[in-house]
């Protein structure tokens, strides 16, 4: 009896071990970018919101890359989300008092992507607290739109542009 349970233990051990092997394999990265222009406008303590462009995917070309396709793939979350200031350059995050970002597409409602709060930075980069939201529906499709609230604690003199920079981790079925 004391040996089936040791190999029954192995085997399912193996079987398991083995799972996450596959998943692994079949496990990888898409990133996208989009710039944010914070008007030197915007009201202080008050949120405002930014339109951006709309970001065109390139996951048809990753999927294809990764030898894969959108119907194979299961499962697709964000793993960070990296706010840097490209104009000007030697602003900092100090006017920000929290940020947060949505992302819709035409044929998906808006949900929450990431955000910060309380921001205390004083470099021109901050890392958001990415949600755990599947976002399969919204990179496979061929555009997607981010919307960005601001709330500012400083009064900007000129507009201020922001680079975010989107990793989002893709794992897909073998078959």
């Amino acid at each position: 009896m004391k040996s089936k349970f040791i190999a029954l233990t192995i085997l399912l051990s193996i079987f398991l071990t083995s799972c996450d092997a596959v998943d692994d394999l079949l496990t990888f990265s898409i990133s996208n970018e989009t710039s944010i222009k914070i008007k030197s406008t915007s009201p202080i303590n008050l949120p405002s919101e930014i339109i951006t462009p709309e970001v065109t995917t390139n996951s048809s070309a990753e999927f294809e890359n990764n030898k894969t396709k959108a119907s194979l793939v299961k499962d697709i979350k964000l793993r960070s989300l990296k706010l840097s200031i490209s104009d000007p350059s030697d602003k900092t995050f100090t006017f920000l008092k929290s940020v947060h970002l949505y992302i819709s597409t035409t044929n998906s409602d808006e949900i929450e992507l990431a955000y910060q709060d309380n921001i205390m930075s004083t470099s021109n980069t901050i890392d958001l607290i990415c949600t755990d939201k599947k976002l399969d529906q919204y990179i496979k499709a061929d555009s997607y739109k981010i919307r960005t609230q601001v709330t500012l604690k400083e009064t900007l003199t000129k507009d201020v542009t922001v680079k975010a920079d989107m990793k989002f981790k893709v794992t897909a079925d073998p078959f």
